[in-house]
Order: C-alpha cells, then structure tokens, then sequence
C-alpha cells in the first residue's frame, strides 16, 4: 500500500552502523569546518577589497556560496546518520534537501561554465574584454545561473515526489538522492527517468560540452604565443579555473555515470568524496594558485599580527 505524503518518512541508512563511529564522524565534521571558514573567507574577500570586484572574483564568491549551501545542506544529516547508523527524515524534508542538492549542483555547473566564458574572452578576445564581460553582465550571468537551476530543480522535485511511494521507506544512501527515491515509488517510473535525463542534457552535458570548445579555443590561443614566459602567464589566469572544473566535474561524473549508483560500498565512498572533499577544494585551489587572493590573505595576516603585537 502506498503512503499519503504526510505520513512518508524515510529512513536514511548509509553505511549502517559502524563499529566505532566517532573517527569518521570527528574526520568529515574537520573538513566540514575547514570548508565553511574557507568559502567564507573568499567571499569575504572579494566582497570586502576593491581589487577583487571583477567578473572572475565575482564567480569565485559565487562558487563559495554554492559549496557553502551544498555542504550545510547534505553533512549535518551525513553526520547524523555517521553517529546513529540511520536517520529518519520526513517527506517536506526530504523534498526540501533534495531540491537544495539539486539547485546547488546545477548552479555550480553553470557557474563554472559562465567563468569558462569569462576566462575565454580574457585569453582569446583581450582589447575587448572589458567592453564584453564588465560586472553588470557578470551580475546577469550569476543570477541566470541561480535562476535556471532553481526552475529546472523545481519542476523535477515536482515529478519525482508527486509519485505514491511504498513501505519499506528505506534509502541505502546519505541523502535523497534521485535513483534511491525512484525505487521506491509504487508507480512505473520510466517516464520521469526519461525527463530527468532531458532536464540534465542543458543542466550538465551543454554545459560540459561548452567547456570543452572554449578550453580548446584558449589551448589554441595559448599555443600561439611565442615566448614560453608569455604562455605561462597567460595559462596562469585560467589554471585556478580549469583544475576546479576537472575535479568537481570529474567527481561528478565518477559518481552519477553508474546507473546502480549509491547501492554499494564503493559508490557510497565516491559520494562522499563529491560532496565533502570537493566543496573544500575550491578555496585551496583559488588561495594557492592565485596571486591576488595570496596577496590580499598575506596582507590580512599581517595586518592581524601587526594588531596583537600593538595590544602587546
């Protein structure tokens, strides 16, 4: 019999229980920390100095937020089920983290393609870069990003949790996720499988594919210049960018091209990998390999000393 959607929970059982849980929760509850203060301090940054107020910082602050949002979104429950070995979750929650999830990852996604466009027109197009990419259109660029994410995730959230699901409500994953959900339904759910798979066409595969084109285009550019100096220099401005896109999508794909994703071990680990060591990458990526923002944090730590040093 199926369930009314007031009376569905569901039970979120991840690895199960663990022998002894607290090293792997005080492991993941580090790296949750670490990641929050990382973003924040980014965003920070480019909020609070001017130098920083361009098209590529402005995406930068905007990828912290969408790995702030994802990570407080997904590992308080993980941290939850670590401890307890399961946790119970309500039909509203659930659709609500599923949603958050879902708009956070596809924001990403776009976000990371709008940069590639920006980092584009800066190699390829310099004399006109400041005509093409000033931060009006950056602002444009960001909140399209936002706002396609938000209204694909909506109408999929609508599709997947209009369906009757059945008892046992057991989910063998960290989240509710898309796959795990669709197994429980009561219904024939191809139909949906198939939309799902047509909203991610424009949400990850265009957006992988544009990327794609416009590194090749930048590689070409770069492969022009002469002087070694000036091809080190000029792939220095894109070499932030381009190792966050390999690691987020290269995770990303590792753990969604599996159709039996999240139902083994394996899969359970690569899930964890995506949604918590990835989101810290970001800000260690942007720190070291970018000269302003190493700059601007040396400058912070030493105005900072230089404070205590006076108190004292």
């Amino acid at each position: 019999m199926a369930n009314t959607t007031d009376e569905v929970q569901f039970i979120l059982r991840g690895f199960g229980k663990l022998y002894n849980p607290f090293p792997t929760f005080s492991i993941f509850l580090i790296i949750y920390i670490v990641t929050l203060c990382g973003n924040l301090l980014i965003i920070a940054l480019v909020s609070t100095y001017h130098q920083l107020h361009t098209p590529m910082y402005l995406f930068v602050a905007h990828l912290s937020i969408c790995d702030i949002v994802f990570t407080t979104n997904i590992i308080p429950t993980m941290l939850k089920i670590i401890l307890k070995g399961m946790y119970k979750i309500s039909m509203p929650r659930c659709i609500f983290q599923y949603y958050v999830y879902s708009l956070s990852t596809a924001a990403e996604c776009l976000i990371l393609t709008a940069m590639s466009y920006d980092r584009y027109l800066a190699i390829t197009k310099p004399l006109h870069y400041t005509s093409i990419m000033n931060l009006s259109v950056c602002l444009q660029l960001v909140g399209s990003c936002w706002l396609t994410g938000a209204l694909s995730t909506l109408i999929m959230v609508f599709m997947i949790f209009l369906r009757p699901f059945c008892e046992p409500n057991v989910i063998d994953h960290f989240i509710c996720d898309v796959a795990p959900l669709l197994k429980l339904s009561c219904s024939d759910t191809f139909a949906v499988e198939v939309a799902i798979f047509l909203f991610c066409i424009p949400l990850l595969v265009t957006p992988f594919m544009f990327l794609v084109v416009t590194y090749v285009c930048i590689f070409i550019t770069i492969g022009r210049i002469r002087s070694s100096n000036g091809r080190k220099k000029t792939f220095s401005t894109c070499s932030s960018h381009l190792t966050s896109v390999c690691t987020y999508f290269g995770t990303l794909m590792t753990v969604y091209m599996d159709p039996n994703r999240g139902h083994s071990t394996i899969n359970k680990i690569l899930f964890l990998l995506y949604t918590v060591v990835t989101p810290l990458f970001n800000p260690i990526i942007y720190s070291i390999k970018n000269q302003e923002i190493k700059k601007i944090i040396a400058m912070v730590f030493s105005t900072i000393r230089s404070y205590f040093k006076c108190k004292n």
